[in-house]
């Protein structure tokens, strides 16, 4: 399972759905992952005050979690969804689509809060909480 950003963020917030959700993916030792997307979308929303904290709290996640790059096939894949979607006339932000694109190469569900991101994406397998 792809731990999307909005999950993650909410995860660091210790969201109460957040951190029950991870109970139970923990109880069913479901391996988890997160992509370089994701890391790319919450280190640049750090916020400033009380920075070190907040960077040594969301390192300490990211070396807990399998991290997947966005390889060749998944850019291709990526790229495929952004079209697609496009010329659909329905807007997809390009880190979504690249998330999208390496969860479905690597044949993975998507956790996130921000189901309407993603439920237009066919064979997508989308979790929320």
């Amino acid at each position: 399972m792809i731990l999307d950003t909005s999950f993650l963020v909410d995860l660091l917030r210790n969201n109460p759905a957040a951190v029950t959700k991870i109970s139970e993916i923990e109880k069913e030792n479901e391996p988890v992952a997160t992509t370089t997307v994701s890391v790319f979308e919450i280190w640049q929303g750090l916020p400033k005050k009380s920075r070190e904290q907040q960077i040594e709290k969301t390192l300490e996640l990211f070396k807990s979690i399998n991290v997947l790059s966005l390889d060749f096939d998944s850019a291709i894949e990526a790229g495929n969804i952004q079209r697609k979607l496009t010329r659909a006339g329905q807007k997809i932000e390009p880190q979504d689509a690249m998330i999208a694109g390496i969860a479905r190469i690597r044949r993975e569900k998507v956790l996130t809060r921000n189901i309407k991101h993603f439920e237009r994406i066919n064979g997508l397998e989308v979790e929320t909480y």
